[in-house]
């Protein structure tokens, strides 16, 4: 058996020409069903379409997203090492039962956030199994490229880190992150920050909004929900840079 990490950025017009010569090399691709109208699904079909692979489907196992009071990172870990363990089995079954070798499309760059290298490390650990990554194109470089700005400023870092975690490195003295895995804009304390916000990049359903936080959250929760409308989902991503 053999599996393939294959970054597509958000769909057919990022796939680089190095994936796309791999894909042609997959008997299938294996790909977990989120529900029943997974319009994300839809996409990697229309990535396999394109280049003449089957798509193999299974039902995602369900994480524990429990958020009792308590709950903290010791019980988020756990939940995830969890549903990767769900995934794990979920692949191996497909992988065992067709053989050959597997592509696994990713969202971006398998790199960042993303649960596909690690679901292939536990599959090998324990099955006789070759594996590859393909870098893909990322979100923060997408985001900097539509708004044209450099992520960081000259000579110093930038941060990278989850909706989950802004708060906890902005106290821990963090003044330029790139926000990625967003929920629900939650920037109350940060109106004089500067934001480059993008949300579906890539897409049909693409939305940007930059400026001064406190002068556009309005603009922000409106191009949210525009996003959603017109995708039936959202993939956000900012940069959010301290004043000064």
């Amino acid at each position: 058996m053999r599996v393939k990490v294959l970054g597509i950025g958000m769909g057919p017009q990022h796939v680089t020409p190095e994936v796309a010569g791999e894909l042609r090399s997959c008997d299938y691709v294996v790909a977990a069903r989120k529900r029943v109208d997974d319009r994300l699904l839809e996409v990697r079909r229309a990535v396999c379409e394109q280049y003449g692979v089957p798509l193999v489907e299974f039902d995602d196992p369900q994480r524990d997203r429990d958020t009792v009071p308590g709950n903290g990172p010791a019980h988020y870990a756990d939940a995830v090492r969890d549903w990767h363990e769900a995934r794990v089995r979920s692949y191996e079954s497909v992988l065992r039962e067709r053989g050959g070798t597997a592509g696994l499309l990713v969202w971006g760059d398998p790199s960042l956030y993303d649960s596909a290298i690690r679901v292939v490390e536990r599959l090998a650990a324990r099955n006789d199994l070759d594996w590859d990554v393909v870098p893909g194109i990322s979100a923060p470089q997408v985001l900097a490229a539509r708004h044209r700005v450099v992520l960081h400023e000259v000579g110093r870092p930038v941060h990278l880190t989850t909706a989950r975690r802004l708060r906890e490195d902005i106290a821990a003295g963090q003044t330029n992150l790139v926000v990625m895995l967003g929920g629900a804009l939650a920037l109350d304390g940060l109106e004089d920050w500067s934001i480059w916000w993008g949300a579906n990049l890539g897409t049909d359903s693409e939305e940007l909004v930059a400026g001064r936080v406190g002068d556009r959250l309005g603009e922000l929760a409106a191009a949210r929900a525009r996003a959603r409308a017109a995708a039936g989902w959202v993939m956000d991503i900012y940069l959010l840079r301290g004043p000064g």
